[in-house]
């Protein structure tokens, strides 16, 4: 699979709801030490927003040593841990000190597959479609754990491509916007962003 070069800084100064739309269909990519390279396309997202707005963002009462990442260089990833024992992984946007991050609910496997089933525990009569399905499957395929918070995600470890062959501008009138799921405070906010008719989405299609 040719992979271009990697979403530059300059993708990720823009505000959170441009960035989140465009990363769907998005190449993301995780090289492991040994050399093996594991590709997903995203498929579903959600925005995060640090402009005070947004109850449901961890950056909503300010800068914390929880959240610092999240108030970090555009491109850097935001690692946090839910129900004590889940990663949930995240790009922040926007300027630095902006505290905007997209959280990476769900990718396709398209390279790499059999050592993601691994990484996941996945018995060979479950299927693939457990293996990336929910922000918490995604980071366990992909190997990211906290020890990602606040790497960058412009090169080395963990990059994210473009399809060489996308027109944005088309592109972006197939993608579907709800509210986001998961989440008691602003719920009703519209920001997730997912492919329709995906069946690696990992949450309902109208909520």
């Amino acid at each position: 699979m040719h992979l271009g070069r990697p979403l530059p800084r300059s993708f990720y100064e823009r505000p959170c709801l441009e960035v989140a739309p465009d990363l769907v269909g998005a190449y993301l990519v995780r090289r492991l030490a040994d050399g093996t390279r594991l590709v997903g396309r995203l498929v579903e997202v959600e925005a995060y927003l640090g402009d005070g707005s947004d109850p449901a963002s961890h950056s909503h009462r300010g800068k914390t040593p929880r959240n610092h990442s999240m108030f970090g260089p555009p491109g850097r990833l935001y690692a946090y841990r839910i129900y004590g024992m889940h990663v949930c992984m995240n790009l922040v946007c926007e300027p630095r000190g902006s505290g905007a991050a997209v959280l990476l609910r769900a990718l396709e496997p398209l390279e790499g597959a059999l050592c993601m089933r691994h990484n996941r525990n996945l018995h060979p009569g479950q299927s693939d479609l457990q293996i990336a399905r929910g922000p918490g499957r995604l980071t366990q395929a992909l190997g990211l754990g906290m020890e990602f918070d606040g790497k960058s995600a412009l090169r080395d470890a963990v990059t994210l491509h473009l399809p060489e062959s996308r027109e944005p501008q088309r592109r972006t009138k197939a993608i579907a916007r709800t509210r986001r799921i998961g989440i008691q405070r602003g719920s009703e906010l519209p920001y997730r962003f997912f492919i329709p008719d995906c069946r690696w989405v990992s949450g309902p299609r109208n909520p």
